[in-house]
């Protein structure tokens, strides 16, 4: 089984500037801001699952302050760094990483909140898996597409805000069989790369299925009262 690897990589984009948080991350990056005396990449180490032997984070805005508060360990767990200094989307992250990433790997965002168990229901799923959330009232983004047998075939861009979907929660395990495909631009003229777009077209493309994970428990952080709802629901 999948799920019985020794090791892994979990990779974690921390490269953004986090401006809808406002003065919050003036000093600080996004990843770093504090929830219930953790900040949120503390919340993210804590849950990894046994399987994960290396972190990698890619750290952009205010790295430093990153690499000087963790180094090159976390709890005995091993901690590398890539800097994007082009800030080129989250398949222009994964790009950076092509030499230094194993067979496969986990990839994750640096601002959200993921619990163990999904983290270990995607890894146990043979192949590429993706995590999602089942929304009664979407937000803005993408609304996954998928079909009767589970795996993810499309995403629907537009305005789904109010309406029902499958959200994306950016949590995925891929192998390095997404780099025998090109990088796929977030929307047409973009110089952002898009990871989920670049996932389904190589799926796709190379008949490799995304295999649909449901969530038990996802915190999008976006805005500062994010922050005060995710302290309440996670309690002190």
């Amino acid at each position: 089984m999948w799920g019985s690897m020794r090791s892994m990589q979990a990779i974690i984009l921390a490269a953004g500037k986090g401006t809808r948080m406002g003065s919050l991350t003036e000093t600080l990056p996004k990843p770093m801001l504090p929830i219930n005396g953790k900040t949120l990449l503390e919340h993210k180490f804590d849950q990894l699952p046994a399987v994960i032997d290396e972190i990698i984070i890619v750290i952009g805005y205010l790295g430093d302050v990153i690499k000087e508060r963790y180094g090159n360990e976390y709890n005995s767990t091993k901690i590398t760094y890539m800097e994007q200094t082009e800030l080129n989307g989250t398949g222009g992250a994964l790009l950076l990483l092509q030499p230094i990433l194993n067979e496969r790997f986990m990839i994750l965002m640096g601002d959200d909140i993921y619990a163990r168990e999904d983290m270990e229901n995607c890894i146990a799923t043979e192949g590429w898996s993706l995590l999602l959330e089942d929304m009664e009232h979407m937000a803005a983004g993408g609304k996954m597409i998928v079909n009767d047998k589970g795996e993810v075939v499309g995403i629907e861009e537009g305005n789904h805000r109010g309406t029902p979907g499958l959200f994306n929660t950016n949590l995925a395990v891929l192998d390095r069989r997404i780099f025998d495909f090109p990088p796929v631009p977030k929307n047409e003229g973009s110089a952002e790369f898009g990871l989920p777009h670049h996932m389904v077209q190589a799926s796709l493309a190379g008949n490799i299925p995304i295999h649909a994970v449901m969530t038990t428990f996802w915190i999008q952080i976006t805005a500062p009262e994010d922050l005060e709802r995710a302290s309440t629901l996670m309690g002190s």
